[in-house]
């Protein structure tokens, strides 16, 4: 991580900083010396290039990503290959994420946050047009600039769209945010990246996410058979539309989703002009006799009066309109710039911050109304959780004060602990998941065909074997059905215990999912659904997830 700092690649890009870290990649602050401009440079993780699948998906997501220009996507300036090293060089950002934004500013106007939804839904459709899916659209992946523009970042596990088919399934995303198919290992499409957006949009809308649990298996459970909450309950002041509008791109069912982002951005634009729009005219039907001249000549004076209160209630609209804008651009001067002509510069020195307990930090009352803590996550097994390992700016600087506070960005070590993928290639899938969720790793089990391997054996696993990851980790198992698919019958589960249930499903040839806890009148720990129903027919390995009793629930 520290070994790039201070070299220049290429003898054009000189590494300044950690900026932070992804699954397969290191991302730098850096000079670009040549057109003297600061870039961020994302650099290939030796361990993740040892692999040559990942290899080749980090190639495929630098040449995918170069392929977009648009004013709401970070754009990507260079690529670099080579034995030694693969990188590529971005535009740097001067913003903060959406998630830190909402942090600090909770449930968002509805106007300012389809502002922000629209912007995103704009930079989809122009990656969808080049047949490129996100497939990981989340509030820590879009970039807030100062002027309101969002910048959608992290293409990293995108594809383009016709290279999907060649992939074996694996549900990619964070979980709060992940469609439901993908979820469940199918084959995303561009309606998945439409499904996290309508994610996004209510965790905008409502200040909370739509979906809650104790483990990522119960959410993703609900994310393929539970109804969110009302957003109106939740934002009394949110439009009915844009409830019906946010809800329609997360239905679970992708039939019914909008079939492509442009979809959104028209409901989107409808609304807004519905909204602003000034109807003044009588739209009463009015029978009149051909024969009563008096009568017509009224009802013609006062469609003539109607008009006229129309033209009235334009122009004053308009100047009303016109006054709200010439207000609105003087908050936003004041704010971004005549503030700070008219308030004296302050500047503070930066305190040493290293060693300290983040949350210790983050609630001193001193540090509070001076600083704004970025914080990245990074599992370190030398130190307390908590403790802060690092600090930019660094220590000691002399840094002006702005009205949004001093921004520090902090790296703090994180409670998780680190495992070592084992080696379950070849073994039987029942006794591989086994020894993988011995070690504390999150199992799911994804069907493919294999000429070499027989039948019920494992293929292999991602993140490969010898891969250290946290042991909060997702591990996907990709098990051989042999070279032609078997249909099984379900069997019923309800009423079995969880342990004979998980026994049943994996003697009968199925996969085993995960459980999610439910109040029933029935015995704790007994199976009451089950997501296949009994006695159908589905395809050899297929997932089965279980609601398990957790006995009556008790009223105080």
């Amino acid at each position: 991580m520290k070994k790039w700092l201070g070299q220049t690649l290429d003898g054009r890009y000189e590494i300044v900083s950690l900026v932070g870290a992804g699954g397969m990649a290191w991302v730098y602050r850096a000079t670009d010396h040549r057109l003297n401009r600061d870039v961020a440079v994302k650099i290939m993780r030796e361990d993740a290039a040892s692999d040559e699948t990942v290899r080749s998906r980090f190639c495929a997501e630098s040449h995918a990503v170069a392929m977009l220009s648009h004013p709401n996507i970070v754009a990507v300036y260079d690529v670099s290959h080579s034995d030694e090293l693969e990188y590529i060089v971005m535009e740097l950002v001067d913003g903060v994420t959406l998630l830190q934004y909402m942090e600090k500013k909770g449930q968002l106007p509805w106007n300012e946050a389809l502002h922000f939804a629209r912007q995103i839904a704009r930079a989809l459709a122009h990656a969808h047009s080049r047949g490129i899916i996100h497939r990981d659209i989340k509030p820590h992946n879009i970039m807030l600039l100062r002027d309101g523009t969002i910048k959608v970042a992290d293409f990293g596990i995108a594809a383009l769209e016709n290279e999907l088919h060649e992939q074996n399934g694996e549900a990619v995303g964070s979980i709060h945010y992940i469609a439901p198919e993908q979820a469940r290992g199918e084959l995303p499409d561009p309606r998945s990246d439409i499904y996290s957006l309508g994610v996004v949009m209510f965790e905008m809308f409502t200040g909370r996410k739509p979906y809650l649990g104790d483990t990522i298996q119960e959410i993703a459970v609900k994310h393929m058979n539970a109804d969110p909450p009302s957003m109106t309950g939740l934002n009394p002041s949110l439009p009915p539309e844009l409830e019906r509008i946010t809800l329609k791109a997360m239905c679970a069912d992708r039939t019914n989703r909008y079939q492509n982002v442009t979809e959104v951005v028209d409901d989107i634009d409808r609304f807004l002009y519905d909204r602003e729009s000034v109807s003044p005219e009588n739209n009463t039907v009015i029978d009149v006799p051909e024969d009563d001249p008096e009568a017509r000549a009224a009802i013609r004076k006062q469609q003539h009066f109607l008009r006229q209160n129309a033209g009235k209630v334009s122009w004053l609209a308009g100047s009303f309109f016109l006054l709200l804008g010439a207000v609105g651009l003087m908050i936003f001067l004041w704010n971004f710039w005549l503030h700070d002509l008219f308030n004296p510069a302050v500047r503070v020195t930066l305190p040493n911050f290293q060693g300290q307990n983040y949350e210790s930090v983050s609630m001193n009352p001193e540090y509070i109304s001076t600083y704004s803590f970025n914080v990245l996550y990074m599992v370190d097994t030398d130190h307390e959780p908590g403790t802060i390992l690092s600090q930019s700016p660094n220590p000691g600087r002399s840094i002006m004060m702005t009205p949004g506070g001093v921004e520090v960005n902090l790296s703090v070590a994180t409670g998780d602990t680190v495992a070592t993928v084992p080696d379950v290639s070849n073994m039987d899938y029942r006794t591989a998941t086994a020894l993988l969720r011995q070690v504390g790793l999150y199992i799911e089990v994804i069907n493919a065909y294999a000429e070499t391997v027989d039948r019920d054996r494992v293929i292999r696993t991602d993140p490969v074997a010898g891969s250290d990851v946290t042991t909060t980790s997702l591990i996907y198992v990709y098990v051989s059905c042999g070279t032609e698919k078997r249909i099984l019958t379900v069997p019923n589960l309800i009423g079995l215990s969880e342990e004979a249930a998980i026994s049943q499903i994996e003697s009968n040839g199925f996969s085993y999912g995960w459980s999610q806890k439910e109040h029933s009148d029935l015995m704790a720990g007994t199976v009451i659904s089950q997501s296949l129903a009994a006695f159908t027919n589905e395809e050899e390995h297929s997932m089965i997830y279980l609601t398990v009793s957790s006995g009556p629930e008790v009223i105080p």
